[in-house]
Order: structure tokens, then C-alpha cells, then sequence
């Protein structure tokens, strides 16, 4: 039998405590239908006996305290709440006893914004993770040393997996199910909970917000240009003129500054702005092409595609 622990830290979102325990639970009902035992133990694991989240609205009882708890198998970190940098301190004394885990052996999964959690142990230094795409920016700056790939819903390597926003810590709970067990499992579990497996991407549901918490003023004014000014045809020779930066070192700093280079930028800026007329617009989307300052059908596709995960029609068709 498979040891899975979920966390219960304070500030946590309990939806992203419930959720996974009765995944784990329901299939343990499937295996006791097929006449098998359960497969996974389940235990809640926190500081305390009582953790009182929402503003006491909702009261958790977790059933071991971390200090009388065994060897684990599968640890859940689940979404935290509020302030990232202040939900992380609170929960410090998940960290140590986390690295202990993992290095006996056990894997480690966060659950949307819980990744702020399990990237403090500092464990996913040097890797890559996902998470809430609305977070993207606090995470990089609190987390430098972690690969953010803010479009993935899921994510793992070496043992640590990583979820994207979210209800999209489903299809992460779902290939835990799969890979402990087996895809009938997993099938079952998607049928009975009326899940979509099979999604991999949290692209189309992302809203670019550039990164402007930085203290590079020319960049900044930069990044403002662009914004104003998406609808025009600006390259990067241009941006470096008007702010007096030779290109070279105008790309670098601009990379540095917000992640992005600054074609990225301009591209993700403009696609934004498309994005907002055609959820909410009537035209066309060669008429939204025009507007966001694009003249190639094909280049505005493949671009709109590559940063929203579908076409410019696919979205349409979704969101308007």
C-alpha cells in the first residue's frame, strides 16, 4: 500500500486538501469493487491537530503532526493562499521535514500555488515547475534559481512534479493515479469525476502581464512604449534608439528585466490585445489582425497559436 501524505498548511486553499483525498479515496473504492484491497493510504499531515483556513470559515483536523509521521511514499503540497512570500514563512517547518522525505525517498507533488512552498525547500533549484500563470511573475523573483514554465500543467522531474492553475492540479492528480497504478484507474477516475486527462497546456487561459517589478527605468519605459504603441509595427533596432541603448545591450537588459526578449514582448502584447477583442468583439479575425498591427494571416496564426496554445478561430470559438 502506497503512503500518501497530503499537507495541511496554514492558508492553504482546502479545496486543494479535500480534492486530492477524495481522488485517492475513490479509487481505493475502485479497487475494493474489482476485489482487490486499497491501494493508497491516505493521511492529512500537519504543525497542528487543528488548522483553521479561510478566516476560520473552514477547520481541518489533520490526522498525524509532523513529527510522529512515518516514511512517505507520495507527499501532496497543496495551493497556498494570500500573500506568497508571508503563506511560505508561515509554513517553514514543512521544509525541513520535506527534504527528509524526499531524500529517503519519497516523491513530492505541489498543487497550483503550492509550488511557492516546494520551491522554498529548494529542491526544484535548477529544474523547472509550473504554476498559477497568475503568479508567474512573484514566483520568478521570489524563485530565480527555478525554471518557470508557466504555461505546462504539469510538470516532473527527478521525483518532484509541479501543477499548473487552479483546477488544473486535477490532471496532475490523475497522472499520479496513473503512474501509482494503472490506466484503467486513471480512466475510471477521469469518468467518474467528469475530468478532461488529456490537457497539457494552461496557455489559452493565461493573461500576459508583463514584468515590471524591476528597477531598470529605460526598460520600464520600454515595456510602457510597446504597450501604447502595440498597434504599430515596432522592432527592436527602434526601442534601442529612442531610449539611447545600444541593441545589444538593450536585449539584455530587457531579457533580464522582464524574461522576455523584446520580440517576445511586443508579440505577447499584441496577442493580448487580440485576444480581448475576440473574446468580447464582433469582428473578424482578419479585421483583429489588422487592429493588433499584423499584415501576414500565417504570421499572425502561428504566432497566436504558439503564445495562446490554438488559433485565432479555436479561441474565438471558446471564449467569445
Amino acid at each position: 500500500m502506497k503512503k500518501v501524505a497530503i499537507l495541511v498548511p496554514e492558508t492553504a486553499v482546502p479545496a486543494a486538501i479535500v480534492d486530492p483525498r477524495y481522488l485517492f479515496t475513490a479509487v481505493n473504492e475502485f479497487f475494493r469493487s474489482a476485489g482487490h484491497q486499497p491501494f493508497f493510504d491516505v493521511q492529512l499531515v500537519g504543525m497542528s491537530r487543528k488548522v483553521a483556513l479561510n478566516g476560520g470559515l473552514v477547520v481541518i483536523h489533520p490526522e498525524l503532526l509532523l513529527e510522529k509521521s512515518g516514511q512517505m511514499d507520495l507527499i501532496l503540497v497543496p495551493a497556498l493562499s494570500g500573500n506568497m512570500a508571508e503563506a511560505v514563512k508561515r509554513n517553514r517547518a514543512f521544509v525541513p521535514w520535506i527534504l527528509s522525505q524526499y531524500k529517503r525517498g519519497a516523491e513530492v507533488a505541489s498543487l497550483c500555488l503550492g509550488a511557492f512552498l516546494l520551491a522554498s525547500t529548494g529542491l526544484l533549484n535548477g529544474k523547472t515547475c509550473s504554476t498559477h500563470w497568475l503568479f508567474a511573475n512573484d514566483f520568478r523573483n521570489m524563485f530565480p534559481e527555478v525554471g518557470l514554465a508557466a504555461d505546462k500543467v504539469i510538470t516532473e522531474q527527478h521525483g518532484l512534479y509541479s501543477s499548473g492553475g487552479a483546477s488544473s492540479y486535477w490532471n496532475l492528480l490523475l497522472y499520479l493515479v496513473e503512474k501509482y497504478t494503472n490506466r484503467e484507474m486513471a480512466v475510471m477516475a477521469t469518468k467518474f469525476f467528469q475530468l478532461d486527462i488529456g490537457r497539457q497546456s494552461q496557455s489559452p487561459f493565461m493573461m500576459f502581464r508583463g514584468q515590471k517589478e524591476h528597477e531598470d527605468v529605460e526598460i520600464l519605459k520600454a515595456q510602457e512604449f510597446i504597450e501604447k504603441n502595440y498597434r504599430c509595427k515596432i522592432n527592436v533596432d527602434e526601442l534601442a534608439y529612442r531610449f539611447k541603448i545600444g541593441r545589444r545591450t538593450f536585449e539584455r537588459r530587457f531579457k533580464k528585466a522582464t524574461s522576455n526578449t523584446p520580440i517576445e514582448y511586443i508579440q505577447r502584447i499584441k496577442i493580448e490585445a487580440a485576444k480581448k477583442q475576440l473574446e468580447s468583439g464582433r469582428k473578424t479575425v482578419n479585421e483583429v489582425m489588422y487592429e493588433v498591427g499584423y499584415n501576414d494571416h500565417k504570421a499572425f496564426r502561428d504566432v497566436f497559436k504558439k503564445i495562446a496554445g490554438m488559433s485565432p478561430q479555436e479561441y474565438r470559438n471558446k471564449f467569445n
